[in-house]
């Protein structure tokens, strides 16, 4: 793994908005904009070593999948935040039904340095995003750079054969694509509408909508678009636990579609991945493969040894925090910082694993993967050692 410096080509920012990257820039707090799309340098990975990575991301999954397992057949559900018996029963009952059930992606974030073992960060399984310029704008600047070369990236094709393979396991009528109006940058609104276009292309018929606009029958007893047609399925990119608690929660779980035939709304990504998408799975992991190579140690009840005078340090993370928020880092011995928790949020401590230095800049691995197995990469880099909003995404390329 390797970070090279390169010029920009001429009018890159035209060219990746018309690509669906509608979002290139991002206002820093200075007001400022800077470059998200970032093709001013690039990383170069050996054939062998993303063949070792890729190989990492199907055993993380298949151990993520173990442990969402164990957390359901041992009722650890508060462990997760999640103490409403009947979200918890729903959870349950998904996971069981989860082969009748369509479930389209998923992102871990990884720590990896050319050198050692790839460290898993977390794991996004329901609402990940950085979709589009992985799988679209990236791949186009390589065949403008570097003609002939070679990309860690079968994402459209594998996204569009997911939704061929899982036609079958959807109610009849349209697929409603959804996103939140509140998305102010374009980024969810781009990946739905990426997402719709894999599924058209894949011979579904879709509808778009955003979720401020789902309305409720209460006659019917049933969720219907802006056109009062039922909605049967829905491909949301609105966090679970967000659906679950909105006003509107309790008609979700009335109505959930696990497979049974007997709700009327499947929705996508299914319940299950709320077990993937908590931080808590970090420490259930850690429980049930201690020292494994791509692992990092993690607790809930506690840093435990991480805060000791020989401990690494830690990170302490919120159980459904995003894009960095409210991640705090906590340096090894005694001179790192305090832990202030926000008596609001509920935390896992992971322990600290710095985030390799390329040229100065802080660098994450988003490993893709799509209907179960390991689908292509997306590289962000960030100034500080946590990978928030104010990151930026470099393309990359196979030699």
């Amino acid at each position: 793994m390797q970070r090279h410096r390169i010029d920009p080509r001429p009018d890159w920012q035209r060219t990746v908005e018309e690509q669906g990257l509608v979002y290139p820039l991002t206002r820093h707090p200075d007001g400022s904009l800077r470059p998200y799309w970032d093709e001013s340098a690039y990383y170069s990975f050996g054939l062998p070593e993303v063949e070792a990575l890729e190989e990492t991301v199907e055993e993380l999954h298949a151990m993520c999948l173990a442990a969402a397992g164990h957390i359901v057949e041992q009722n650890r559900f508060a462990d997760l935040g999640v103490t409403d018996p009947r979200l918890a029963g729903l959870i349950a009952e998904s996971w069981r039904r989860r082969a009748e059930l369509p479930s389209l992606y998923g992102r871990f974030d990884l720590r990896y340095d050319g050198t050692g073992p790839a460290l898993m960060l977390e794991y996004n399984a329901d609402t990940p995003t950085s979709l589009v310029e992985a799988a679209s704008p990236q791949w186009f600047w390589m065949e403008d750079r570097f003609p002939g070369a070679d990309q860690w990236n079968s994402l459209h094709e594998r996204l569009v054969a997911a939704w061929r393979r899982q036609a079958p396991l959807l109610p009849p009528g349209p697929v409603h694509f959804a996103h939140s109006e509140s998305d102010e940058l374009g980024e969810d609104l781009m990946t739905v509408a990426y997402l719709r276009e894999t599924a058209e292309q894949a011979g579904l018929e879709t509808e778009a909508l955003a979720v401020e606009r789902i309305g409720w029958d209460a006659l019917a007893g049933r969720f219907v678009d802006e056109r009062m047609k039922f909605i049967r399925s829905c491909f949301k990119l609105y966090p679970w636990e967000w659906l679950a608690s909105d006003d509107f929660g309790p008609y979700v779980l009335d109505t959930l579609d696990n497979g049974g035939g007997s709700g009327s709304t499947c929705w996508i990504e299914p319940a299950w991945k709320m077990l993937l998408s908590n931080k808590a799975l970090l420490a259930v992991l850690w429980e049930l493969y201690p020292g494994h190579p791509n692992l990092l140690p993690a607790y809930l009840d506690g840093p435990r040894e991480l805060a000791g005078p020989d401990g690494p340090g830690y990170v302490a993370k919120p159980l459904l925090g995003r894009e960095g928020a409210g991640v705090t880092v906590h340096g090894p011995g005694p001179g790192g910082a305090p832990f202030v928790p926000d008596p609001e949020e509920t935390y896992c401590f992971q322990a600290l694993a710095p985030l390799p230095d390329f040229d100065g800049n802080r660098t994450v691995l988003g490993a893709w993967v799509v209907d179960g197995e390991s689908a292509g990469l997306g590289i962000r880099e960030s100034a500080g050692l946590v990978t928030d909003e104010y990151a930026r995404f470099l393309p990359h390329v196979i030699r």
